[in-house]
């Protein structure tokens, strides 16, 4: 037995020391870097980093095709830092919301010797950190003594790997019953996930039948949607329809995902409704912004319908995706229920790129 942290508990901390600009240890093998977020880096550590060796930029393939950064390593691009760039120029790589009025900030130095997975597992920790996808990092000779040193989290590239891809273990930690407006038989059922990330939440419609296919809805959330009625998106009305259709059938199970703004997150997605008051579209958004069409896990929802003894669904859903990965998961999916609600003048323009480039059936 160790009292010690583990692997994912590790990652979990990583997580909080990105977000407050605190820089941790990733190593393979003999090579080891200091990684930090853009987003939180703040100048003296930016200093301090400069003073261990020559930093290094590491941005996802979408961020660089924006910028015109060739993306030699395929699913990103390495730049070195130049001396005479600073902070506000690491944060206006990062950040795109200055890409218009600064569209100039080259010329680049973009790296191609080397590997490149110590700055792929660097994004990859930072997306999870629901940050800006854009690291810098520094390689040092010996990791594991500066981290000790220092008081840095140090994480093994391979264990760390397996873990920010692997679905952390789900567990209900409390259920009550609670009648909603959909329905008097509503019960609410609180998922926490064992790496410390946020919880997920299953509203039970009824007494569903386990031995028979459910009708269920992923439902990620959406705090301007569902909580303040935004006009941009059609979330809120799909919520209360789906809530109401399970109502009326007697049974169903509503699983809420907290995976807001397609899995970047509130700040991230403010960012994205930012951009598209620039003119650009909720794809182009996210691209600009360094992230998929698309980031969310549904893997989440498909391990929640399982624990709760589901083994096959009727899923509310337009979203060809939620399907694939259900049937991924090995939950039959036996019938997709449409839930077409929701469109006003505001959200067209949403709606209808959701269907041209997502694929959405609307």
């Amino acid at each position: 037995m160790t009292l010690g942290p583990s692997i994912v508990e590790r990652l979990n901390r990583a997580r909080s020391d990105l977000r407050m600009g605190v820089p941790v240890v990733l190593a393979d093998g003999g090579r080891a870097a200091l990684v930090v977020a853009l987003e939180a880096l703040e100048p003296g550590r930016l200093e301090s980093l400069r003073s261990l060796g020559a930093p290094e930029l590491a941005l996802t393939a979408r961020r660089a095709e924006t910028l015109k950064v060739p993306a030699y390593d395929g699913d990103l691009a390495r730049l070195a830092l130049p001396a005479d760039r600073g902070l506000d120029w690491l944060r206006a790589m990062a950040d795109p919301s200055d890409d218009l009025r600064l569209p100039m900030k080259g010329p680049f130095h973009s790296l191609r010797e080397g590997g490149a997975a110590l700055h792929r597992a660097a994004l990859s920790l930072v997306k999870s950190a629901q940050l800006l996808p854009a690291a810098l990092l520094v390689v040092v000779p010996d990791g594991m003594a500066l981290a000790a040193r220092e008081g840095l989290t140090f994480l093994p590239l391979a264990e760390a790997e397996l873990a920010l891809r692997a679905l952390s273990p789900l567990h209900e930690v409390s259920s009550a019953r609670l009648p909603m407006v959909a329905s008097d038989a509503g019960r609410v059922h609180v998922f926490r996930p064992d790496d410390g990330t946020e919880e997920h939440y299953a509203i039970e419609i009824g007494r569903p039948d386990r031995a028979a296919p459910v009708l269920a809805r992923l439902h990620s959330a959406c705090f301007t949607g569902d909580v303040l009625g935004s006009l941009k998106c059609d979330c809120g009305p799909q919520l209360r329809a789906a809530l109401a259709h399970m109502g009326e059938a007697g049974a169903g199970v509503l699983l809420y995902l907290n995976q807001e703004g397609r899995g970047i997150g509130l700040a991230n997605k403010m960012r994205a409704y930012s951009l598209q008051d620039q003119g650009f579209d909720t794809v182009e958004a996210n691209h600009r912004l360094g992230f998929e069409d698309d980031e969310r896990d549904f893997r989440i929802g498909a391990e929640i319908l399982r624990r709760m003894g589901f083994g096959a669904v009727r899923l509310l859903t337009n979203n060809p995706r939620k399907i694939a990965m259900m049937e991924d998961c090995g939950l039959q999916v036996v019938e997709r229920v449409p839930l077409k609600v929701g469109k006003t003048e505001e959200n067209a323009a949403y709606l209808a790129t959701k269907a041209r480039k997502s694929g959405h059936m609307l």
